[in-house]
């Protein structure tokens, strides 16, 4: 597991990168009280903040230890096992589990812990298939409306799937990856069909690592080059060519 997202240090293994060191004296839901500062002077606020912000970092972690295939597909996982690779309590390591075992990344093993969902060519098709029934018509409807300077605010975004790709860094690809995605179905303005685009694309992300690593690697940035493709057709106002690449994207994935 490669990092919990908000500044943990990296240690041997990724899921050591995910640490969360606990404040000293600090119970559940609890922080510290330094000198000088009144227990009951008002609302804890940073509680709240505080818990949510190890649960996403847990979570964020976990999401990277499955698209790198560090979390095996069929194996189960218990929270405290997990939680003491993380540095945290068992507790938003279970939280993070339950998430994405509504986003059918894994499935609750009872009195076991979760185990790692397997990903089936077939079910990666389908998923590749419906992505395609509802992004395919939406990028072909902005290829006619959006005006050709918008696509340059794209470029950094696609620039950053191709950088991710050339280190080799699934976890990091895939989140890039899905940021292009949503930006470029943002611009239709309709956020249900962003938030519905982008869960079916985390679930195809899930957990498929197979072959030499080298061949992965090149699977990303081909991947990657049909980002800056497309965007380079969307801006010449090429039709043909967006209509293309559009299907051809999804073929491949």
């Amino acid at each position: 597991m490669e990092r919990a997202r908000a500044g943990a240090a990296e240690g041997s293994a990724r899921c050591a990168a995910a640490r969360v060191p606990e404040q000293p004296g600090a119970g559940p839901g609890e922080r510290a009280v330094t000198r000088g500062e009144h227990p009951h002077a008002g609302p804890p606020p940073r509680a709240v903040v505080r818990r949510n912000s190890v649960r996403g970092q847990v979570l964020d972690a976990l999401r990277a230890a499955l698209v790198d295939g560090e979390l095996t597909p069929g194996e189960v996982y218990s929270a405290p096992v997990l939680g003491e690779r993380l540095g945290v309590s068992a507790t938003p390591v279970r939280e993070a589990m339950q998430q994405l075992a509504v986003e059918g990344a894994v499935e609750v093993v009872p009195n076991r812990g979760f185990r790692v969902a397997r990903r089936s060519a077939r079910e990666l098709g389908e998923l590749a298939e419906v992505r395609a029934l509802i992004e395919v018509p939406v990028v072909l409807r902005l290829a006619r409306t959006v005006p050709a300077g918008r696509w340059a605010e794209l470029r950094p975004l696609a620039e950053a799937t191709v950088v991710a790709a050339a280190a080799g860094d699934r976890a990091r690809y895939a989140d890039a990856d899905r940021a292009f995605h949503r930006a470029l179905l943002g611009l239709c303005g309709n956020e249900q069909l962003v938030q519905v685009a982008d869960d079916l694309h985390r679930r195809s992300q899930w957990p498929l690592v197979t072959g030499p690593v080298h061949a992965r690697r090149a699977d990303l940035v081909a991947d990657a080059a049909e980002h800056t493709a497309l965007l380079d057709a969307l801006a010449a106002g090429d039709l043909t060519v967006v209509q293309t690449l559009v299907r051809e994207h999804f073929a491949g994935s």
